[in-house]
């Protein structure tokens, strides 16, 4: 049997919660909800996987904060409205093997598409800008100051309820181009009040939220933070402003703090970057995450290309205390057990290399989310799936449930 000196071995976070190995199932967006935006036996089935996959916590895909604002129509909501009790069962199977149990909490701003909701709020208003796909998202509007309030009341609401039903932290979104990532960025905020210009008023809503959620939720519930090393488009935030970000973040009681990069309009976190930029080939953002590790006061955890055993002791040894791996999970579950049992073991990261960035992203993602599909319906997962036939299976699941999310939003309304 392998064993690591630092790969699995426990770590202890600030909040005192243990995990049991430097292993982390980052989130992926799995479109999988079930009635009324809530995790039923589809999602249940896919994280009994993970939690009996051998790693030290296991991050949800993003919940988001507010049911009318939605990264994908099958999403998981969870707000003041929703029933409690499918979340209790969700968090009851991640923590069933021995993993902490992390809801990542987030609201899209303006990365919404049109056929979900054709109006989206951000900082200002800066539409997507995706080439020939870019009719395909809502137009942005700029938020209100009395919406960027709802917005921090609704992040400690989800919060408060992820607590509530048994989760052992939250993870806040402020990467890959959301809402909060958004703010961050000149690019996208343009904004002249007190949201806006300084990169201490751009990162005012996120230290808002971390503060709020921290001071609400207790000082042994776990925060967790997402944050782009960089946005790796010009005029985006940059790599000394991320650290200045983990600087404020120092102060603020946040127990890890996640790294990685990119948006909807350039997909780093997939390994695409402008052709005057470089990532590393696997475990994209080690070196960045390594240089923040150095600011950071808390445990630092980088996310993107790591599929190897190698590459994720190479990641612990340069600065970084977690791991997270996302898409090679996805067709092994139980990468980390077959690691331990064979440190050759190679998992599988499915990606398109075509030249056009957004189809290329988009196919990947559809790939990846025909594979959670599969493990939710007890499928096994294929290692060589179809480009074309996932990316006409994701339309036609997409497409379905749009309607179902339209439906309900009418009938609430």
């Amino acid at each position: 049997m392998y064993s690591d000196q630092t790969l699995f071995t426990p770590l202890t976070l600030p909040c005192r919660k243990v995990l049991p190995n430097r292993i982390v199932k980052a989130a992926m967006e799995e479109n999988m909800s079930g009635a009324d935006l809530l995790p039923d036996h589809n999602l249940f089935s896919l994280y009994r996987y993970w939690a009996h996959g051998g790693l030290g916590a296991i991050i949800t895909g993003n919940v988001m904060v507010d049911k009318t604002a939605m990264t994908g129509p099958g999403g998981v909501v969870l707000d003041e409205t929703s029933p409690i009790e499918p979340f209790k069962n969700w968090a009851k199977i991640i923590r069933s093997g021995g993993a902490l149990a992390i809801m990542q909490i987030n609201h899209p701003g303006r990365q919404v598409f049109k056929a979900v909701n054709e109006h989206a709020i951000a900082p200002s208003a800066v539409n997507l800008k995706l080439g020939r796909y870019t009719k395909q998202f809502a137009q942005a509007h700029a938020a209100t100051c009395e919406q960027i309030y709802t917005i921090i009341r609704q992040f400690v609401t989800t919060a408060l309820r992820a607590r509530e039903a048994g989760f052992d932290g939250v993870e806040i979104h402020a990467a890959h181009g959301y809402l909060l990532s958004q703010f961050l960025s000149p690019l996208v905020n343009q904004r002249t009040d007190q949201w806006g210009g300084s990169l201490a008023n751009r990162a005012r809503l996120l230290i808002n939220i971390v503060s709020e959620v921290r001071a609400k939720c207790g000082n042994d519930f776990s925060v967790w933070v997402k944050l782009n090393a960089a946005d790796f488009q010009r005029g985006g935030m940059s790599q000394d402003e991320a650290r200045e970000v983990v600087a404020h973040l120092n102060k603020l009681g946040v127990d890890v703090v996640e790294i990685s990069g990119g948006s909807y309009e350039m997909p780093a976190m997939q390994g695409r970057v402008e052709d005057s930029q470089t990532l590393q080939s696997e475990a994209y953002f080690a070196q960045f995450a390594a240089e923040i590790a150095k600011v950071a006061g808390m445990p630092v955890m980088t996310t993107g290309g790591i599929s190897r055993l190698p590459v994720a002791r190479q990641v612990t040894e340069s600065g970084c205390d977690l791991v997270g791996m996302a898409s090679a999970l996805a067709t092994t579950p139980d990468l980390v057990k077959k690691w331990q049992e064979n440190p050759e073991y190679r998992g599988v990261m499915l990606t398109s290399s075509l030249s056009d960035k957004t189809l290329a992203s988009l196919i990947t993602m559809s790939m990846v989310r025909r594979q959670l599909r599969r493990l939710g319906n007890d499928l096994s997962p294929l290692r060589q799936p179809s480009q074309l036939w996932s990316l006409i299976l994701d339309a036609v699941h997409r497409a379905k449930m749009t309607r179902r999310y339209r439906a309900l939003i009418n009938r609430n309304s």
